[in-house]
């Protein structure tokens, strides 16, 4: 019961310097031995203006019981947005690496730059939110594709 709630406060408390994270779902089982959090059905995380939609959300922490990964599993859509980023879109599977502000997008993942107007898609998209990079990999059957507009100039 202990590690139970050791794991519930350093998940949240890691947001209290930051932005409030607010997670709702059906039902939200610990895993003490795993040092994992899973929340189940109708995920929604919301954190400042970014958000995330899932069937299932994996908390995992770290031996210092810092958060390290989340997983987002199962019809995911999600908007990420800070102060140079504004990103919409969907995939099957979405994990994220808080400390290196980096997301990787498995399954059917679509991407939408609501900044500069451009739309990814591909089997499995990594984007990182601290350089504004994306790499895409399609395969065969469905190539990667990438959307954008020119602007005319006047």
């Amino acid at each position: 019961m202990k590690i139970t709630q050791l794991l519930l406060f350093s998940f949240f408390s890691i947001f209290l310097f930051a932005e409030k994270v607010e997670v709702t779902a059906n039902a939200m089982k610990a895993q003490e031995l795993k040092k994992e959090v899973h929340f189940m059905g109708n995920v929604h995380i919301k954190q400042g203006e970014s958000w995330l939609h899932g069937e299932k959300v994996i908390v995992y922490f770290d031996e210092n019981n810092e958060t390290n990964q989340y997983e987002a599993i199962g019809n995911v859509s999600f908007e990420f947005k800070d102060e140079k980023n504004d990103y919409k879109g969907k995939a099957q599977r979405v994990i994220y690496y808080p400390l290196k502000s980096q997301y990787i997008l498995k399954g059917k993942a679509s991407i939408v730059d609501l900044l500069n107007k451009r739309q990814l898609k591909g089997e499995e998209v990594l984007l990182d939110m601290k350089t504004g990079n994306a790499s895409v990999k399609g395969n065969p059957k469905k190539p990667v594709k990438f959307i954008f507009d020119l602007e005319k100039k006047k």
